[in-house]
């Protein structure tokens, strides 16, 4: 039996770093973890070969070859999904799906032969015993969470790992909070189920032993969703690894704003390697945040928070919402104040959303308000919001074009580098693609560019003011060339 796994393409986005690709000689930022870690379900003896379309083209060719298409996707790529899709259809090629995407909408994805909802650990094996009887079934539910000690690790040998800019690992599931317009809740549970310290350190074993070195995303929606088991048994055994190797991997993931309320979890985690984190603020507004049940933000000075992280050694890259019910035309110069004061320099900031499954869809479906399907992007908007649609986009472009703007995004950059206080683990590496990406940035930033000026501003100021901090400055710079590329889109 021979299977193809599809990829789909995902479209130019803030966090897609696409503009970035082209200085560092990449093709996408990460591998497609979800695939390449169901692949290992699929029997040994099945030949199995990967296309991600954001690497590669799909060719019907590479369709043809195969007995089975199996496609995998977030909502972001459904564009793409119904393209692949009915290639498959028009070739005759049998299709499996599943994923985030085709679990939140299956009924809109009919036409696949076989849909494998839910978690693929439970939902793969049911399909392959019934696809052994001769009568698998059109679709799998799960009853239940995975078991995630027990999942296998991913097929990395189908991936070209020279194409990616950084790789990905995944420590648990399930987030403790249960906000109302996130979805993560629904689709993997409220209650974190983690990974043995011995399954995290097998796969960094195996990414190492290919000659992987640079950065790796822990894709957890939560990482810290379980403080105990992280401090007691994870933590120092990454340590350990991290200091045996020599420090081979910088690491980043996603937590909530309460790490900040937690020096020990803080400094072993700094201490392991992780130098950057994603933070859903959402909002400053406290009316805001008890809407959206985001109770682990309230009542606390959120600004503080955010600097107490950057002293203690990372990066607080920042999640931003507005559209809220409780939102006035005020929010959007009090959101730009709050991100230019705490020098955010990553600043995701999306219209509020209601993906399927959520209390916020729910209850938005309820008062009869949702006006279109989820389409993935935050720059979209899916219900009609209580203050005026044209009065919240044009806020809303007011604060992407400010906070992207050379002269604010360069300030950041220096705030945040004033703030900074990282901790030196081992050498850096360096490899040519970094030699490369610091001459392309001088080229383009520093010459062709508008934003000249600033860029040889915070060239000579890190050089001379802040030398260890130098590489960071740079890459921050060519980041804020995509975050504007993208934003003029």
């Amino acid at each position: 039996m021979k299977i193809l796994l599809v990829y789909p393409e995902t479209p130019n986005t803030f966090w897609g770093f696409n503009h970035v690709l082209k200085f560092i000689s990449k093709k996408s930022t990460f591998p497609p973890l979800g695939l390449i870690t169901v692949a290992t379900i699929f029997p040994d003896r099945w030949e199995k070969k990967l296309i991600d379309m954001n690497v590669s083209p799909l060719t019907d060719k590479d369709i043809l070859w195969s007995d089975y298409v199996l496609i995998s996707a977030m909502v972001i790529q459904k564009k793409s999904v119904r393209e692949v899709i009915n290639r498959c259809k028009a070739l005759g090629v049998k299709t499996i799906a599943g994923g985030p995407l085709l679990t939140s909408e299956y009924p809109e994805y009919d036409d696949v032969d076989h849909l494998l909802l839910d978690e693929g650990e439970l939902t793969i094996p049911e399909f392959l015993d019934d696809l052994k009887n001769g009568s698998p079934k059109h679709i799998y539910r799960a009853n239940g969470w995975a078991d995630i000690s027990q999942t296998p690790i991913p097929s990395w040998e189908l991936v070209d790992l020279s194409k990616y800019a950084t790789l990905n690992i995944q420590y648990s599931r399930g987030c403790p909070f249960n906000c109302e317009f996130c979805n993560i809740t629904t689709l993997f549970g409220r209650v974190p189920r983690t990974k043995s310290s011995e399954q995290i350190i097998h796969e960094l074993d195996i990414i190492y032993d290919m000659g992987w070195r640079g950065g790796i995303f822990f894709v957890d929606d939560n990482f810290i969703g379980n403080h105990k088991k992280l401090k007691a048994d994870i933590l120092p055994a990454l340590i350990q690894w991290m200091k045996k190797r020599k420090y081979p991997f910088s690491f980043q993931t996603e937590v909530s704003i309460n790490l900040s309320d937690d020096d020990e979890l803080m400094e072993l985690m700094v201490k392991a390697g992780f130098n950057t984190i994603f933070v859903g603020i959402e909002t400053i507004s406290e009316e805001g945040l008890t809407e959206c049940n985001k109770f682990q933000n309230k009542n606390r000075d959120m600004s503080e928070c955010v600097r107490k992280m950057q002293r203690n050694g990372f990066q607080v890259q920042g999640g931003f919402i507005v559209g809220f019910d409780s939102d006035n035309e005020t929010i959007f110069n009090k959101m730009i104040k709050f991100i230019q004061d705490t020098g955010i320099v990553a600043a995701m900031v999306g219209l509020l959303n209601a993906p399927k499954g959520t209390l916020l869809y729910k209850r938005l479906e309820r008062e009869g308000r949702i006006t279109e399907s989820f389409s993935g992007s935050n720059t979209d908007i899916n219900f009609s919001p209580k203050m005026n649609l044209n009065t919240l986009i044009d806020g809303y472009k007011h604060i992407i074009n400010t906070l992207y703007s050379p002269k604010n995004y360069y300030e950041r950059v220096i705030r945040f580098l004033e703030e900074f206080h990282p901790i030196h683990l081992g050498r850096p590496h360096v490899s040519f693609n970094q030699i490369g990406a610091f001459f392309k940035a001088n080229y383009h930033l520093g010459f062709i560019e508008k934003e000249r000026l600033y860029y040889w501003r915070l060239f000579f100021w890190s050089l001379f003011r802040h030398p260890t901090l130098f590489p960071k400055a740079i890459t921050l710079a060519v980041y804020g060339y995509h975050f504007r590329k993208v934003s003029s889109d």
